[in-house]
């Protein structure tokens, strides 16, 4: 039986954009076009200032966001693992110092 041309596999993009809306693959078209990772910390300090603002009691949300924003920072860094963690810690004193003044019964100190 002679063999069918087989079509080349699809690209990791391509493979996805198939479950994408219109309006999304316009956006992940744009999004191609960005390089490095400064749009997204930018970002995630304004997503996380807003956190602290609407929900200063949601600490674990917020320990979160910092370990995305610390995490992001590292790799547009290129840090080390213990300068990442030392990072992480800094953000995680102010976190905890900042809701100790703002809402002292949620930010007991472990």
């Amino acid at each position: 039986m002679p063999r069918r041309p087989s079509k080349p596999p699809a690209q990791p993009l391509e493979f996805y954009e198939e479950a994408l809306s219109q309006a999304e693959r316009v956006r992940l078209s744009r999004a191609r076009q960005i390089q490095g990772l400064d749009q997204e910390i930018a970002l995630l300090r304004v997503r996380l200032g807003r956190l602290a603002g609407e929900q200063p009691e949601n600490l674990e949300l917020l320990i979160k966001g910092i370990g995305m924003l610390v995490r992001a920072v590292s790799a547009k860094y290129r840090l080390s693992h213990e300068a990442e963690d030392d990072l992480y810690q800094s953000l995680l004193g102010v976190l905890k110092g900042v809701g100790n003044v703002l809402l002292p019964e949620g930010f007991d100190e472990e």
